[in-house]
């Protein structure tokens, strides 16, 4: 029988470099991942494969060396930027002697902590069940013993199986629970366009400034913090654009690069809120060395959800850090690509509204339009 090892706060970060370049960058992504979820990193360790090892995804030399690194440095954990199997996992705790932890199971981590409503809770936990599901099959082999005793002996149901089905009847509770919550947000979304009422939500990779910008705009209070995955829960907030009227705008949950597919799906019903939307904000960290990286993650994730097509204007926020100077930005047919502003500061902010002012004009007007040729049908 193999137990796993116990966990602690003392990390160990490995990056296996496929040659897919971008490595740094990486590594800081994976620092913060680790940070945010109250690790304190002691060391790094960085290889190149050609391919992930079947057995250990790192191969047994570096195995051992990554052990007596982790020995040296006294790491209770040892963190993988990238996505193990389970087999692999098990295999490298035997060899590491440490609880070893993917990139996924670290972001379903960072999500547990951070969700604070109902539907958040409901989402991590459904989340975290399934990434769970896939380990049960081959990653703890004192599963698959049959529960022994006076009385219990014989061809009953082994241990594994009743997990597995425990698993799936609080799977389908969950399920069953978001897609009640999903409805309702359905009826107030639909009283929304009822309204014709203009709406707007902010998109992103994490850490780019999205709520800070969301409050400045709205003043509505959200949680702002220098860290990955602040904000998990949409919050939508009517805002007054004078002649305008008024335009509802959400902030939504960050995107990251490999965000596992176990959260896309359990956050369906908040991601809805980005597909709904008329026009998408996605708000870029220009200050980042990754920014366009970070601008193709984000929208592999919008074409995953749905939302590609949606119409979307780039945010270039913190411009404070890089010096550049408040701007609207257009293309070749004068379209609005870009603009460049700082949420912290303030500055440019005046040309968003602005710019908000006019697609929510527009939008009245084709709205006008529309109902005079139907009625004139």
């Amino acid at each position: 029988m193999f137990d796993r090892p116990s966990a602690g706060t003392r990390a160990l970060l490995v990056q296996v470099d496929f040659g897919q370049g971008g490595i740094d960058e990486r590594l800081s992504e994976i620092g913060l991942l680790a940070t945010s979820a109250g690790a304190t990193v002691v060391s790094i360790v960085k290889c190149r494969r050609q391919a992930p090892d079947p057995a250990l995804y790192i191969g047994k030399g570096k195995a051992d060396e990554i052990r007596m690194a982790a020995q040296l440095d006294e790491a209770d954990i040892v963190i993988f930027n990238h996505d193990i199997t389970a087999a692999q996992q098990r295999n490298l705790e035997r060899v590491l002697e440490r609880r070893v932890i993917d990139r996924s199971a670290l972001i379903l981590d960072i999500f547990a902590l951070r969700a604070k409503s109902h539907e958040g809770k409901l989402q991590v936990e459904l989340a975290q069940l399934q990434h769970l599901s896939t380990r049960l099959v081959r990653g703890w082999t004192h599963l698959e013993r049959q529960k022994g005793g006076i009385g219990l002996r014989g061809p009953g149901e082994k241990q594994l199986e009743t997990d597995r089905r425990l698993l799936g009847e609080r799977v389908k509770l969950l399920k069953s629970r978001l897609a009640q919550l999903e409805r309702q947000r359905g009826v107030r979304r639909r009283a929304r366009e009822r309204r014709d009422v203009l709406t707007v939500s902010l998109v992103g990779y994490t850490n780019a400034g999205k709520s800070t910008l969301f409050n400045a705009l709205t003043k509505a209070g959200a949680y702002a913090a220098d860290q990955l995955f602040a904000t998990l829960d949409t919050t939508s907030r009517r805002l007054f654009l004078g002649e305008a009227g008024n335009i509802v705008l959400s902030d939504t949950v960050g995107f990251i690069r490999d965000l596992p597919h176990s959260l896309v799906a359990a956050f369906h019903a908040t991601l809805e809120e980005t597909v709904a939307a008329d026009v998408l904000l996605h708000v870029v960290d220009s200050s980042s060395e990754d920014r366009e990286g970070q601008i193709a993650a984000v929208n592999v994730v919008l074409e995953e959800i749905g939302a590609g097509s949606l119409p979307q204007i780039q945010i270039w926020n913190k411009i404070d850090a890089t010096l550049a100077s408040p701007e609207v930005q257009r293309d070749a047919c004068g379209n609005i690509s870009r603009v460049l502003l700082s949420a912290r500061t303030g500055e440019g902010l005046d040309l968003l509204r602005q710019v908000l002012s006019d697609i929510a004009l527009a939008h009245k007007a084709s709205l006008a339009a529309k109902s005079a040729t139907q009625d004139s049908v």
